[in-house]
């Protein structure tokens, strides 16, 4: 298992990378725009790709 990403927290607790104290154990992050593009006005308008089921 990785080590805590510094300063990410994760709620998602059936993530693979969901660790106790909601932290995330992944190697890296990628969030996108859902839709496409590179650019959102708000937070519900994005999505992290790096979830994996447990």
């Amino acid at each position: 298992m990785n080590r805590p990403l510094e300063g990410v927290k994760c709620s998602v607790k059936n993530c693979k990378f969901w660790n106790e104290g909601y932290l995330c154990t992944a190697s890296a992050i990628e969030v996108n725009v859902d839709g496409g593009g590179q650019s959102a006005s708000r937070s519900p308008e994005t999505n992290c790709h790096t979830f994996q089921p447990s």
